[in-house]
């Protein structure tokens, strides 16, 4: 998530996605690799100005002039329904587009607030109160916003290096932020057993400030267990690493609802039940994501 122009400027999102086998002696064999390129009007209604792919998909240029948040996801499910394309990496890198814009925010609250520069004439965003956890009535954030006309910004801990030793694959090479940057990195891991399929996710949001130091804004870990063929949840939780408000962590225990769920209607189900103050607009978007756990099962074998 970056903005070569400043913070004021458009945003430009890329996306870098890659399905990796593991096989038991730890050698990695790449099935598939993706990259996108939306650019954005952050401050004019967040619209998409931009798509590029790898693969190519031509019809993703009926994505221009959509906003990046509220009715992308529906826009973009007609063009994957018309291409056949719902369950391609491809689409799961578009798939997070909403969430990425929004959490892009941030870094325009962090250096406006800093530099005490006021968009809100600019932008024409604002909040929905009670869209999640975070979002409360009453909480700090609207409390912030009632008060100052902006949302508060917190500073998130350090973030430590993703790089395993033990497992040199488990992430792609990834270039250094420049100040300003911010990065959401994701992972799921599909591991096949005898009777059931273990699911361990992980997600986090991070931001470099003025100062070049990398935080952390959002972490979550989520791990479930499926049973194949129907592809049933039977368990699942979420733990929450990093969030920015005290209010934020009682949603990780919207995750336990995915269970008696089939991971074949999660990502719609997510979209149309998982809402308001007992849930997280980040840990939706990485709950939303477990529905790749059948075709990156399909590719363990």
């Amino acid at each position: 998530m970056l903005r070569p122009d400043g913070v004021l400027g458009p945003l430009v999102l890329y996306g870098l996605g890659r399905d990796l086998r593991t096989g038991p002696d730890g050698g990695a064999e790449v099935l598939a690799e993706a990259t996108t390129r939306l650019d954005v009007a952050f401050l004019d209604g967040r619209k998409v100005t931009g798509v590029t792919s790898d693969p190519q998909l031509p019809a993703l240029q009926e994505l221009i002039g959509v906003p990046a948040a509220g009715g992308f996801r529906a826009r973009l499910g007609e063009v994957a329904a018309r291409e056949r394309d719902a369950r391609s990496l491809l689409h799961l890198l578009l798939d997070d587009v909403p969430g990425a814009a929004l959490v892009s925010g941030y870094s325009v609250g962090s250096a406006t607030e800093h530099q005490n520069i006021d968009v809100s004439a600019r932008s024409s965003y604002r909040p929905r109160p009670d869209q999640c956890s975070g979002f409360r009535s009453g909480g700090t954030i609207m409390i912030e916003i009632g008060r100052r006309g902006r949302a508060p910004v917190v500073t998130g801990p350090p973030a430590p290096s993703l790089d395993n030793p033990a497992d040199p694959h488990a992430w792609h090479t990834l270039e250094p932020l420049p100040r300003h940057g911010m990065r959401r990195v994701r992972r799921l891991d599909v591991i096949p057993e005898k009777a059931v399929v273990t699911v361990e996710s992980y997600f986090r949001d991070s931001h470099v400030g003025e100062d070049g130091r990398e935080s952390v804004i959002h972490e979550y870990e989520v791990r479930a267990v499926v049973e194949p063929d129907s592809w049933r949840v039977l368990k699942a939780s979420a733990t929450p690493r990093v969030l920015p408000w005290r209010e934020c962590p009682s949603a990780a225990d919207s995750a336990g609802r995915l269970v008696g769920r089939s991971l074949l209607d999660i990502r719609q189900e997510v979209r149309t039940d998982f809402r308001g103050i007992s849930t997280c607009t980040h840990l939706n978007d990485q709950l939303r994501s477990l529905a790749d756990v059948v075709v990156l099962a399909g590719a363990a074998h």
